[in-house]
């Protein structure tokens, strides 16, 4: 089976996996930084006050606890990346995040414990960790507030970045008066960028794409996110002229210049700006009616 490629100009796709590496990277500095520091402060407190420990000892204490921490960082970053606090999701998800900072601090204890097991043991010296409830107290007052700054930086970084590329909004019904269009089927968005207001006209888009929490709307070579589900999109557009082509695509039919059929049923769109995207054998004969004048038929289960 012939495998469609990936469609080109996914501008917002790339710029989050950049800003994503970027955090990653961030964090690790962070991480690895905090641990040199808290290695030193503790050296110097053990011999101001003259505690017996040794250097290797204190700094597998902290570089333990910073290599769990950072194991566990990807899978924190696509828990926002799935589950993002909005203004209208922030009460309903909050709790989740809660009772993952409580699963953060068992698998670090858990984790941290164990590789300071192993490396005292492989230094013939004994490890005791001490009363586990203390233990979890004590780190769980540490991790929630770590859990809640990864949170509240990508939260930070994803809103600037969105900013800075253009996020676009439905445009609201004016205060006074009608609307100027019906709200049910907006005739323009409204793109906000870096402090910025642009009307996009509807008749503009040529894609839309699903996006995690997001659809992001492709006009004249550019992405801009707009917070929606791609069905929700779906039914404030003409069904005339916009078509679903693909679980995850919108297209615009008048910017489709050829349908190319491939094995099983599927079949590649091929845009007016050279760009390639897939359609589904789902809605591949929904497509074809629409453009040919027939009005939609239902989409294959």
């Amino acid at each position: 089976m012939t495998q469609a490629p990936l469609p080109p100009g996914l501008e917002l796709d790339r710029a989050h996996r950049r800003r994503r590496r970027y955090m990653v990277v961030f964090w690790i500095l962070a991480f690895v930084s905090a641990a040199i520091g808290n290695t030193l402060t503790e050296r110097m407190d053990a011999d101001r006050y003259g505690i017996s420990a040794a250097t290797w000892q204190i700094a597998t204490n902290e570089f333990t606890s910073v290599l769990v921490s950072l194991l566990m960082l990807p899978f924190l970053l696509r828990a926002c990346d799935r589950w993002p606090l909005h203004a209208d999701t922030w009460r309903r998800r909050l709790p989740l995040y809660v009772l993952g900072s409580i699963l953060w601090c068992a698998l670090h204890v858990a984790g941290m414990d164990l590789l300071r097991l192993f490396v005292y043991r492989s230094a013939g010296v004994a490890f005791e960790p001490g009363s586990l409830r203390m233990q979890l107290i004590y780190e769980y007052l540490k991790d929630i507030r770590t859990v809640f700054v990864i949170v509240a930086f990508w939260h930070m970084v994803e809103w600037f970045g969105r900013r800075v590329q253009g996020e676009a909004h439905l445009l609201d019904a004016p205060d006074e008066g009608a609307p100027v269009e019906p709200v049910d089927r907006p005739e323009r968005f409204l793109v906000r960028k870096l402090g910025r207001d642009f009307l996009v006209a509807t008749a503009d888009i040529e894609w839309a794409q699903a996006s995690g929490n997001y659809v992001n709307l492709r006009v004249r070579g550019r992405d801009y996110p707009l917070r929606s589900t791609l069905a929700a999109l779906e039914t404030r557009l003409d069904p005339a002229v916009f078509v679903r082509a693909h679980r995850s695509y919108i297209v615009q039919l008048a910017q489709v210049t050829a349908i190319e059929p491939l094995d099983a049923g599927e079949a590649r769109l091929h845009m007016a700006d050279g760009s390639v995207l897939p359609c589904s054998r789902r809605y591949r004969e929904s497509l074809r009616s629409v453009a040919a004048g027939a009005g939609p038929v239902p989409a294959r289960a």
